[in-house]
């Protein structure tokens, strides 16, 4: 290797380095949110994000100005809705396992909602990334928030002595 190479894949690897080291975490809670995971336990979160940096770093020197932390939250989003879609044969429609804030809501809904409220995007950004109307992303936040703000169905208490007549 020659050493204009080096020294150029050296800057790369730090500049690299200096992003994830100042991104890292918020990216972190962001795929934690989409998974629904528990913070402490995140896995698939964990997965979604080395995915997405892998894919900023591979085309980190064609990015040309274009913000790193764009180009990754725009992977993780559609690498998440495509996992989603593939791994449950529908239109994001699963629920994932009890642990994470947004475990009430579809796949669907906690990209939109983590998109539009945590991470600031745009309505019509996030419509175009998704490949849906403003008005179908607005309805959807709109839902899942409502879901969010309407306290958890208990479930219904059990019966004892069923056919027993109350004295």
């Amino acid at each position: 290797m020659r050493p204009r190479h080096a020294s150029r894949d050296l800057r790369r690897a730090r500049e690299f380095e200096a992003y994830v080291a100042g991104a890292g975490g918020r990216l972190l809670h962001t795929a934690t949110l989409l998974t629904a995971e528990a913070p402490d336990d995140n896995p698939r979160a964990r997965r979604l994000l080395t995915l997405a940096l892998a894919h900023t770093y591979a085309s980190w020197d064609r990015l040309r100005g274009e913000d790193p932390y764009d180009v990754t939250r725009r992977y993780l989003a559609t690498r998440f809705a495509h996992g989603a879609w593939h791994r449950h044969g529908g239109p994001l429609r699963s629920r994932p396992r009890p642990g994470g804030l947004l475990v009430r809501l579809t796949p669907q809904e906690r990209l939109i909602l983590v998109l539009r409220l945590h991470e600031g995007v745009a309505e019509e950004q996030t419509a175009a990334l998704l490949g849906l109307p403003a008005e179908r992303v607005r309805t959807i936040c709109h839902r899942a928030m409502a879901v969010l703000l309407r306290p958890p169905r208990e479930p219904a208490p059990a019966v004892e002595g069923a056919g027993a007549v109350p004295s």
